[in-house]
């Protein structure tokens, strides 16, 4: 695999997982006196029939820890899996490097994925917008494509590739760290490529991504194979099949299926709960 030139200590990449320039680590860390007021709020009312917040916010802060950073990881822990560093939008030519059709076979994701035309999609963690060009020419002119991002700068990479390739159906969403901004029960797939190892609040943000889908509705997870050595990926920036049910287990979603047709990466699909579409 053709790594870009070496600006330094690398890292992998936001959306591929990819080799990629290190730049300070952008991530906080509750204070302690915060810590302890949300612990202590989430024990003295979990069992509350009206607190379903607290109950959500103690599942969620009884799984993250903190910890000592390795080089590729911000210190922070969730589920026992220390969470990567992500990459910052100086990265975005590696996204569109010329090798990544081969590296990756895009084509045999998008065949197996099978988007219908009119679908609403959700490309989380979109980046310069790889996938979300190919998925808005999958879903047609009925079909709408949001490219979501923590960063402008990528979302503006994003938008002018886009115009320059006659696409008008990717409506570019800016995030937050625990925040995906998208509106309830309006997306009918939800695709992360590389991305979820390096969301900073996992918790926050697949609660937000699980209301965001339509019932029945799927979420497909790419991540690189945590259980292949062969892959020659970093660790943090791999994922087994079993961590990544560990870690979507609290959430209103149903393990459909693992495809398994990617060179390096496996393919797993996650149904919301309700009617199967």
């Amino acid at each position: 695999m053709k790594l870009p030139p070496d600006l330094g200590v690398v890292q992998m990449g936001f959306e591929t997982g990819a080799v990629r320039p290190q730049l300070p680590p952008m991530h906080r860390r509750l204070p302690s006196a915060l810590m302890f007021t949300v612990l202590f709020a989430a024990l003295a009312w979990g069992f509350s029939p009206t607190s379903q917040a607290a109950e959500t916010s103690s599942t969620s802060t009884n799984h993250y820890r903190t910890g000592t950073a390795t080089r590729d990881g911000i210190g922070k822990f969730y589920f026992g899996r220390e969470i990567a560093k992500f990459m910052t939008y100086h990265g975005a030519p590696w996204l569109e490097r010329t090798e990544r059709q081969e590296e990756e076979r895009s084509d045999l994701l998008m065949k197996a994925l099978k988007f219908q035309p009119g679908e609403a999609v959700a490309d989380i963690g979109a980046g310069s917008g790889y996938y979300s060009r190919l998925i808005a020419r999958a879903v047609g002119t009925n079909g709408v494509v949001y490219g979501t991002d923590i960063q402008q700068e990528m979302l503006d990479i994003l938008t002018n590739k886009a115009a320059q390739a006659g696409i008008h159906n990717i409506r570019p969403v800016l995030g937050t760290e625990s925040d995906p901004k998208l509106a309830a029960n309006s997306v009918d797939t939800i695709l992360i490529v590389d991305v979820y190892h390096e969301m900073e609040f996992p918790f926050e943000m697949m609660a937000g991504l699980a209301a965001s889908l339509k019932p029945g509705g799927r979420l497909v997870l790419v991540e690189y194979r945590g259980e292949d050595r062969a892959v020659p990926i970093k660790e943090l920036h791999k994922m087994t099949e079993e961590q990544m049910k560990k870690e979507l287990a609290p959430h209103p979603l149903k393990f459909d299926e693992t495809l398994r047709m990617l060179p390096w990466q496996h393919v797993m699909i996650f149904r919301k709960n309700g009617q199967t579409k």
